[in-house]
Order: structure tokens, then C-alpha cells, then sequence
């Protein structure tokens, strides 16, 4: 709990992957979603600034009714 007894918001573990290739970035995303149970929450996207590919991946998906599955 936070100063004054206020309950602050949780953030769950996420992990990026970035890559200079969406293929890379794929692959490595698929590897650490499979080494580490794992499942992906946001498929490799170009980053806008560094023109880089991320991904995104979680011990726990969001349900497909969340929208980000």
C-alpha cells in the first residue's frame, strides 16, 4: 500500500523484445514465449523513433474479450 493507506495499481511482468528485423524479432519472441511460459500480447510491431521491431509477451495473456489478445 501506498503513503496514507491507498492501494497502488499492479503491473504485471512484461517483456520486450526488439530486433532490427520483424523476423528476428519473431523468432525471438516465439523462443522466449516457449523457454519461459510465456504468451505474446503484442506481435512484432514497428517502433515508431527507432524504426526497430517490438514485441511484447507475458507469464499471463489478456482473454480475447480484453482486446489485446
Amino acid at each position: 500500500m501506498a503513503a496514507g493507506g491507498r492501494q497502488t495499481a499492479v503491473m504485471p511482468l512484461v517483456v520486450t523484445v526488439q530486433a532490427d528485423s520483424r523476423e528476428e524479432c519473431a523468432a525471438e519472441l516465439a523462443w522466449q514465449c516457449e523457454q519461459r511460459g510465456l504468451a505474446p500480447i503484442l506481435p512484432p510491431t514497428r517502433s515508431a523513433g527507432t524504426d526497430r521491431w517490438m514485441a511484447r509477451a507475458t507469464p499471463t495473456a489478456p482473454a480475447e474479450d480484453e482486446g489485446r489478445a
